[in-house]
């Protein structure tokens, strides 16, 4: 059966179906996988069946490995973390909050790939929004606005050691590692242009966002509350519901996150690759 691409009724989203990806890709199949992907920002592939290796051999077909600073990774196989919670577990459920994969780095990864290995009979969703569509609902005189603006990046909402995961965070079965280096802050444009695309999209989000380049606290925590809640709005969001063996690839330059609970007593275990932006060529 050939590849075949079914776009989600949402914002952002598709299923790709009539692809084995425990095969290696001849290269005209990944060239469709990654205009799919950059049309519909997030792709799942269901029913897979797929090793670590082969995860990683999928991976490397998007993009050079990432890093995950925080996390701690599978033995043997130093790019793959898990996503883990266990049946048992009371701590706050992990990335809840709105979010784009490690933004406050230097160099954010272009996308995150997700493996389903063990997933809940209920809850579980991740959430996705279209950081495009957010922008270009955005008034021209808000635009205007942020076009030249700089925010301010950080973990230290997460990872430094009186956040979300730090030296209070104990019981959760993910390795998860905070340091003092979540402190540091980091500049990116808010009106992120997509490399690939040429799109414009909201780049922000209340995980790493901390503030704005030459604006006062009171005004740029005023300015980005107003952002975060406009970047969610219900028609920029999609709503994924997972099964296992299903494969995700998303766009971090141009959507947000953000895991749902609901799955009390359950395990859920997944398997991830942070892919790096691809070096441009000169």
């Amino acid at each position: 059966m050939p590849l075949s691409v079914h776009p989600q009724p949402a914002p952002c989203g598709a299923i790709v179906q009539g692809i084995d990806l425990r095969r290696e890709l001849a290269p005209d199949t990944v060239a469709a996988i990654r205009a799919a992907w950059l049309a519909h920002q997030v792709l799942a592939f269901p029913g897979q069946d797929l090793s670590l290796d082969d995860l990683e051999r999928f991976a490397a077909t998007i993009g050079p490995f990432g890093v995950d600073p925080y996390f701690g990774s599978v033995p043997g196989h130093a790019h793959i973390a898990q996503v883990r919670r266990d049946a048992n577990e009371t701590t706050a459920i992990f990335a809840e909050t709105w979010h784009s994969d490690w933004s406050f780095l230097a160099h954010p990864p272009q996308a995150t790939v997700l493996y389903g290995n063990v997933i809940p009979p209920t809850g579980g969703d991740t959430l996705f929004a279209n950081q495009v569509a957010a922008w270009e609902a955005l008034a021209p005189e808000l635009q205007m606005l942020l076009r030249n603006r700089q925010g301010v990046h950080s973990a230290r909402r997460g990872y430094a050691r009186n956040g979300m995961y730090g030296e209070r965070d104990t019981g959760r079965s993910m390795a998860i590692r905070y340091d003092d280096s979540a402190l540091a802050t980091q500049l990116h444009p808010i009106a992120r242009v997509h490399p690939e695309t040429g799109r414009t999209a909201l780049f922000v989000s209340p995980g790493y966002t901390i503030g704005i380049e030459g604006m006062d606290d009171a005004q740029a925590t005023h300015l980005l509350a107003q952002l975060f809640k406009h970047q969610v709005r219900d028609e920029f969001v999609y709503r994924h519901r997972w099964s296992a063996g299903m494969l995700v690839l998303w766009d971090n330059r141009c959507v947000i996150h953000a895991a749902t609970g609901g799955y009390q007593g359950h395990t859920r275990l997944l398997h991830r690759i942070t892919v790096a932006e691809a070096p441009v060529s000169t």
